[in-house]
């Protein structure tokens, strides 16, 4: 049996990850057409994109990752999945960077988004996770680090948000990526289960105008939690390659 499809699916996971990332099945069959009130939306948002000179949706779509690459694969989430994490709320002001990103969104609205489900192609590989980029204005995109930062800062006791405590924040080395990381992030969360405590690792990369969060889980070492930095490389050098 392979590791990463025995482990458990708990409440804490973001909602990234309930039906695309342990199940290894595509979310993308049961997605829907968008109806014309999310097109005109969609224009909007990719009108504003190049006013500010920032990669819209369908360009983020093409720079986010897909298939086989070092060592994991990854998959389309069905938008009504996504959908589902856009409005988390915390308790606590400070900590909204934290809870957003628990979501799968950036606290601060993006003109462009992209989200994949991340599983290893080794069986050995317990490491399971998620992954999106949200596009910026390079300040916008300097600032949802700054204030991301502070919350890590401000939050080591935790937060509430849809009536899940998460009882812990940790600040993590940032791990050494290759060209195209202007900024990294990294940072642990633990979730309370019930008596079980979930620790949840995020590295989130800015590149350029790109905010680009990798979340991961290992519920058999959390210290092995992280998304390999080859996966954040490969990433990182599909955005460059997007902006030229």
């Amino acid at each position: 049996m392979r590791l990463n499809r025995a482990l458990p699916i708990v409440a804490v996971i973001p909602a990234l990850l309930l039906a695309s990332a342990c199940s290894g099945e595509s979310a993308e069959s049961g997605e829907k057409k968008p109806k014309a009130t999310a097109q005109s939306a969609d224009e909007k948002n990719s009108a504003e994109a190049k006013r500010i000179g920032a990669l819209d949706a369908a360009q983020l779509e093409k720079a986010a990752l897909t298939g086989k690459a070092a060592g994991y694969e990854a998959r389309k989430i069905a938008k009504a999945e996504v959908e589902a994490g856009r409005d988390m709320k915390s308790d606590n002001k400070a900590c909204q960077p934290l809870a957003s990103l628990i979501g799968g969104f950036t606290h601060l609205p993006a003109v462009g988004v992209a989200h994949r489900s991340l599983k290893p192609t080794a069986a050995t590989d317990a490491t399971v996770g998620s992954m999106w980029l949200a596009s910026h204005s390079k300040p916008d995109a300097t600032r949802v680090m700054t204030d991301l930062r502070a919350a890590v800062t401000a939050c080591p006791k935790g937060f509430k948000t849809l009536g899940l405590t998460y009882g812990k924040v940790e600040s993590l080395p940032a791990p050494k990526l290759g060209a195209g990381a202007d900024e990294t992030v990294a940072y642990r969360i633990t979730g309370d289960i019930g008596k079980q405590k979930v620790p949840m690792t995020y590295t989130v990369v800015r590149s350029g105008g790109v905010v680009a969060a990798f979340y991961g889980v290992n519920m058999l070492d959390p210290k092995q939690a992280a998304i390999p930095v080859p996966v954040v490389d490969a990433q990182l050098k599909k955005i460059a390659d997007a902006r030229g």
